[in-house]
């Protein structure tokens, strides 16, 4: 079976397993406490932290660990919106934000700001000029945008916002999910929110990080364990093994990114000439390494899909968080491309060209005969 999907979850890193194995022995003890195994997990959490951190540009007390990538989101969003009440009620975000972000903004709403969400592209690269204004806007609280999209891979302009949001004294909450451990962390964020999983490291490990200086007040409780922006127990051997992952994977990004970039260059370039009436999706330079998109006209997603699995393939469609729903990607709907017959393809670390190969040669077949089925030519 081969594994395309990475940008759902990449498969658990072998130094995060060896990582997690050793924890688990070594850091199961409450870090709160002062006695000796409680001591030696706290040293255990603080190095992973000061790992993610310089991974990430970060301080290491600018680091925070969630449950997940979406409380991250969540955690981070809502607390600078509660940190910055005085300042504005006025969000920004892009349209092709990722369904955490989104559900933030909802909930924002209902608490009675306001959200104003900038349009994209084709290619899903959101109107740089519209976001200025929209930033510009008095009584601005907080911009958010992702370093990239997590359904079409394309890279959003960071640096750029970042660069007006600081000329308007606007904090930028950036969701790095898709790039953390591939790419740089553009320059210029307030708030930082990533998930371990992406990148190798196990599930359940979020990662917020908010930058000295930013007004930030944490909307929930305050938690007895030393007012943290992220109240409860750590999860120490999970973010020891999260760390351990970024770790490696930001050692070795430089060339599995050309890699992983080559044979997504292969995939946009195939595909159209051996299968009619299909768009590729997305920037075809300016994207994540590892992400390619395309939508075939006159077949049903989730039923390519299956012809996929059955050849021995594990790919995404349509919206990449809710799969299970029958509503179209708000992604595709923002750009105004094909929202039908959609595939994402995300090459996981360590795939190969053979797999690949097999893949072009099997998908030709796999869409015909869906469209035969359909009693489309």
């Amino acid at each position: 079976m081969a594994y395309f999907d990475a940008a759902s979850t990449e498969p658990l890193h072998p130094q995060a397993r060896e990582a997690l194995l050793t924890a688990i022995d070594a850091g199961w003890a409450d870090p709160a406490r002062l006695y000796n195994q409680a001591r030696r997990a706290h040293l255990l959490l603080e190095q992973a932290r000061a790992e993610v951190a310089e991974a990430l540009g970060a301080r290491p007390d600018e680091v925070s660990f969630a449950s997940s990538g979406t409380q991250a989101v969540h955690l981070g969003m809502l607390g600078t919106l509660h940190g910055r009440r005085r300042a504005g009620r006025h969000l920004v975000t892009s349209a092709v934000e990722h369904s955490s972000v989104l559900h933030a903004a909802q909930a924002h709403e209902r608490d009675g700001g306001t959200a104003e969400t900038v349009g994209v592209s084709l290619t899903g690269r959101v109107d740089l000029d519209a976001f200025r204004a929209a930033v510009a806007r008095e009584g601005t609280a907080l911009a958010c945008l992702q370093t990239a999209n997590h359904e079409v891979g394309t890279l959003q302009p960071v640096a750029e916002a970042a660069e007006a949001c600081r000329r308007h004294g606007v904090p930028l909450f950036v969701d790095a999910a898709q790039t953390a451990g591939r790419l740089p962390v553009p320059a210029g964020w307030s708030v930082l929110a990533a998930s371990a999983h992406k990148w190798g490291g196990p599930a359940g490990v979020g990662v917020l990080a908010v930058r000295k200086g930013t007004r930030f007040r944490s909307f929930l409780p305050e938690d007895e364990r030393e007012r943290r922006r992220v109240p409860g127990f750590e999860n120490v051997p999970a973010v020891v093994a999260a760390a351990a992952a970024l770790r490696a994977v930001t050692a070795e990004a430089e060339s599995e990114r050309a890699r992983l970039s080559a044979l997504v260059d292969r995939i946009r370039e195939t595909v159209p000439q051996v299968v009619p009436d299909v768009e590729v999706i997305g920037e075809p330079v300016e994207r994540a390494p590892h992400i390619v998109t395309f939508s075939c006209l006159y077949v049903d997603g989730e039923a390519l899909l299956t012809e996929l699995d059955r050849a021995g393939f594990a790919v995404s469609s349509g919206s990449s968080c809710t799969a299970s729903t029958l509503r179209p990607s708000h992604v595709l709907e923002a750009m105004g491309v094909l929202t039908h017959g959609n595939v994402r393809v995300s090459l996981p670390r360590g795939a190969s060209a053979a797999e690949v190969d097999r893949f072009l040669a099997v998908l030709p077949d796999a869409v015909r005969r869906i469209r035969q089925d359909a009693g489309v030519a």
